[in-house]
């Protein structure tokens, strides 16, 4: 550090004298509990639920991500900031709730608490020599605590993104030593008629009204759609699992993809590409076979030049 050498004492003390994570807690609930007054506060605010907020929350934690992902280190400490904000209002909408279950406080108490269950070779006498052993006792501790639980499959919430669920379902089965099961391939019958084919009735092209045995025939092209979506969703689903065997994200890996495609048509929408052939009778926009969108080549289902980033072990 360049200047004088009391310049580093005096940072050092600078930085000791500013509030400490706890003190800049207990100022942002009080910002809160300002806004939830009932006299000189926000109308806005003191009209939330917690279901109501569930949008919010939602969005910021996908912010969050983004800015973990793609972002920089100043987007990552404002997108925390926004998600620590929504769950001090809502611990302060449970405690002025007429019930006045909790509170901010039972939700730090709470958190803190199951952290040390879940950690024995930190804080308790159990001894953990490397990270499968560390996912072994928290899995352990996670058991005992859900003991009500009557299925491995408890507790994957059904509002997640389907790639992820789909993957955190597999992990489940994985740990309780199940295997994939195969899909039913039985047909789809609608009012005992097997649906087979890709065949749309002109009624439903056409949007005219369906009245009697037509009702049938409506009824059987919507099973028909149904049944093209659930082997589309299958195949995919055979997709997810491929990328669980490799070790990858199948959810970041498929927001990485959506990103490059983002840039890509912003790219072409500032600047249009001319129409032609390039030089070499190559398409403007066509890749190689064997070509990664961004630079690199796959080769072994990695990409020549950028590691594929691995799925670490998760806690069950």
């Amino acid at each position: 550090m360049s200047g004088r050498p009391d310049e580093a004492h005096d940072e050092e003390a600078r930085v000791a004298s500013e509030p400490g994570a706890g003190a800049r807690l207990d100022e942002l609930v009080r910002v809160v509990d300002a806004l939830l007054a009932d006299e000189g506060g926000c109308a806005w605010n003191r009209a939330q639920t917690p279901r109501s907020l569930v949008t919010y929350l939602v969005e910021e934690t996908y912010e969050l991500v983004e800015a973990i992902e793609d972002g920089t280190s100043d987007d990552v400490r404002e997108e925390l900031g926004d998600v620590l904000y929504q769950v001090v209002l809502h611990g302060a909408l449970a405690a002025r709730a007429s019930s006045g279950s909790f509170d901010l406080a039972d939700v730090v108490r709470d958190v803190a608490e199951k952290t040390v269950r879940r950690h024995p070779h930190v804080f308790g006498a159990d001894r953990a020599d490397d990270v499968d052993e560390i996912v072994r006792l928290w899995s352990a501790a996670k058991a005992g605590e859900k003991s009500q639980r009557t299925s491995a499959y408890d507790g994957v919430p059904v509002g997640q993104p389907a790639l992820a669920r789909a993957q955190k379902l597999d992990a489940r089965r994985a740990a309780a030593g199940g295997v994939r099961p195969e899909p039913d391939r039985a047909p789809t019958t609608t009012s005992g008629t097997e649906v087979t084919g890709t065949e749309v009735t002109a009624a439903a092209v056409t949007g005219t009204e369906v009245t009697g045995t037509e009702a049938v025939d409506t009824a059987a092209t919507d099973a028909q759609v149904e049944s093209r979506e659930l082997a589309w969703g299958r195949s995919l689903l055979a997709q997810v699992d491929e990328a669980t065997d490799r070790g990858i994200d199948a959810e970041r890996a498929l927001r990485a993809a959506v990103r490059e495609r983002e840039i890509l048509l912003r790219r072409d929408e500032a600047e249009p590409a001319e129409s032609g052939q390039l030089e070499g009778g190559q398409a403007e926009g066509e890749q190689p076979e064997g070509a990664q969108a961004g630079g690199g080549t796959i080769e072994g289902g990695t990409i020549k030049g950028r590691p594929v980033e691995q799925v670490p072990p998760q806690p069950e």
